[in-house]
């Protein structure tokens, strides 16, 4: 508290030392600077909102844009800042108050360009914007504090203010820190795994499954040392976490398992290769390709845009129909009946024709037609195609060649025969009575 009290006392006797007019100047100069960093913030985001609207923005201008926002509040406050500072200096006037206020408008502005280049690896979101905003104004007031000369007594306060867990210490102080140390290392983890993710995906010499595999191993240890790091440096002994690992063995055996099994199950499939980014998959009543491989999780998006989050531990326990395990070519099956008293050959030779009506249909193996069965309403027959692509989907190669057959039929005369069942009346002749 002597500290506090002592730059008050100081900064109170250098501003007040010229005359009262002086620091009711400097105020009034300290809240027209605020006044138009607000106003001219305002303004300008309106201007980069609509310019990060429009759809011809480069990635590189959109990153500048995305900078000017963040730093058009600092930067405006501290040119009319500097602005007065030039007055006073022209009449000799000193000014602490705004010395202070210059060195706070350059933390700030530093420390959210820092922050948000940090932010510029990792996917953009909400969450991680707000936690951006947390994050920038947290390690602001920290640098504040430290500016003018209260942050040993603010810390010598909460540092006051612990409790005791057998023989570690904590207290307010080592929690604000682990917690703002654990923050600022787990955006740079993310950071630099982001920058691991995209490297790796310029190397045409590793396979997806090895990809994301190394990506995700670089991700998990880069957030493990992250954590470890502010544990260190907030003051905890890491001898005391052996408490902490028993109660999370604890939570595991009761109410973790599912989590735990996912988790390790995301790294059974990528290290057998069985599903990869890409392939196409059927999992129960869910079909599509697989577009994300995630720790706890796999992403499935179908036909109709729909994504379906399947947990990675079914994928290890239950069957999975992989159409591109392999080979990438699948075989489709179109049956269809005619009548009795059509010629199955000519039918047979239109079916042929018509396998080519979708040109996703290979010609190599090509089209082939059988003749099933003599069924009980007509000939079953059954055209068989290849195609090498399922995840543009089966249905429409269907439609496509149904159509065609169609068509064929209906030019020839042949028939697609209605189910037919035969009726027997028979008539009871009822016994007349003696």
């Amino acid at each position: 508290m002597e500290i506090i009290q002592n730059s008050l006392e100081s900064l109170w006797v250098a501003i007040t030392t010229r005359s009262i007019s002086v620091l009711v100047l400097q105020l009034l100069l300290v809240a027209v600077a605020v006044a138009a960093g607000f106003l001219i913030h305002r303004q300008s985001h309106k201007h980069l909102e609509a310019s990060l609207g429009s759809a011809d923005v480069s990635a590189l201008r959109r990153v500048i844009l995305k900078i000017g926002q963040r730093l058009a509040f600092p930067l405006s406050g501290l040119f009319a800042v500097l602005a007065g500072k030039l007055v006073f200096r022209q009449f000799g006037l000193d000014t602490p108050l705004l010395d202070i206020l210059v060195q706070l408008l350059v933390a700030l502005a530093l420390v959210r360009l820092v922050v948000y280049a940090l932010r510029v690896g990792i996917a953009p979101g909400q969450a991680l914007k707000a936690w951006e905003k947390v994050l920038s104004t947290s390690i602001w007031i920290i640098v504040a504090l430290h500016l003018v000369g209260w942050l040993p007594a603010i810390e010598s306060i909460m540092d006051q203010l612990a409790f005791g867990i057998g023989e570690t210490r904590i207290s307010l102080l080592m929690v604000v820190k682990f917690s703002v140390l654990s923050a600022f290392y787990i955006l740079v983890a993310l950071w630099l795994s982001g920058v691991i993710e995209q490297r790796l995906k310029g190397a045409p010499h590793l396979n997806i499954s090895l990809r994301v595999a190394l990506t995700k191993i670089a991700k998990f240890a880069l957030l493990f040392i992250a954590f470890m790091m502010a544990l260190t440096e907030a003051g905890l002994n890491l001898a005391s976490l052996t408490v902490f690992g028993g109660a999370l063995g604890v939570g595991i055996g009761f109410g973790l398992q599912k989590i735990v099994s996912n988790f390790i199950s995301g790294f059974i499939l990528l290290g057998d290769r069985s599903i990869r980014p890409g392939d196409v998959i059927s999992v129960g009543n869910n079909y599509g390709w697989v577009k994300q491989l995630r720790a706890r999780y796999i992403v499935v998006r179908n036909r109709d845009g729909v994504e379906t989050l399947i947990p990675n531990e079914n994928l290890v326990t239950t069957d999975v129909i992989n159409w591109s395990y392999s080979d990438r070519r699948v075989r489709v099956r179109i049956p269809v009946q005619i009548s009795y008293d059509d010629d199955p050959e000519q039918a047979m030779a239109i079916m042929q024709q018509a396998a080519t009506a979708n040109n996703r249909v290979l010609t190599v193996p090509e089209p082939a037609v059988r003749l099933m069965e003599f069924a009980d309403s007509g000939i079953a027959l059954e055209l068989r195609v290849w195609m090498s692509d399922p995840e543009e989907g089966v249905g429409n190669v269907r439609s496509d060649i149904n159509l065609a057959i169609w068509r064929g039929f209906k030019e020839a005369g042949i028939t697609i025969p209605y189910p037919q069942r035969d009726v027997h009346l028979r008539q009871v002749v009822e016994p007349q009575p003696a």
